[in-house]
């Protein structure tokens, strides 16, 4: 029997079931189904080698899995996009759609804000926050003085805070 002789026999019988583990663990049974397709076609599309007596063991993992990154994902969604209130706007009640910015509009306006910038800081300034470098890697890496590059660094970030004051 071939591996998707396999899956496919495997599924017919036990996708129920996987539905049903899934669904206690999340409260939500078309989330769960939805979860047990992502499972198969992650096993079907796999490079890894699967037999009979592994395959339960491995489908219930995965479930596990996915449940578990269900929560991880909603955790972190649920962080950051919230809505940041602007706190210079007292006088605007909680209803006004005009003192809120969702986590998505804050990063529009930072991108917007370093699409702006001169090529060299705007360069030097993902180059540390993205790739984490630090100020000596980057002058080393780019050949310039560190304190070039700190003060650009320093020019970029007081840009930047202004800006996204407007926002928070």
């Amino acid at each position: 029997m071939n591996q998707y002789q396999l899956l496919s026999n495997y599924y017919a019988q036990h996708r129920d079931d996987l539905v049903n583990y899934i669904a206690m663990r999340i409260a939500d049974a078309e989330q769960a189904e939805d979860m047990v397709q992502d499972l198969f076609l992650r096993l079907l599309s796999g490079q890894q080698l699967i037999s009979p007596q592994t395959l339960p063991a491995l489908t219930y993992t995965l479930a596990r899995h996915q449940a578990s990154d269900y929560f991880r994902r909603r955790r972190v969604r649920n962080e950051y996009e919230h809505f940041i209130r602007r706190g210079d706007d007292a006088d605007l009640t909680d209803d006004s759609m005009e003192s809120l910015f969702s986590a998505r509009q804050v990063m529009e306006r930072m991108e917007h804000t370093l699409a702006r910038l001169p090529e060299p800081c705007r360069y030097i300034y993902r180059l540390h926050i993205y790739d984490g470098l630090r100020v000596s890697e980057i002058a080393k890496q780019l050949s310039l003085p560190y304190k070039q590059v700190e003060n650009r660094l320093g020019q970029v970030r007081k840009i930047v805070r202004q800006q996204l004051r407007h926002c928070v």
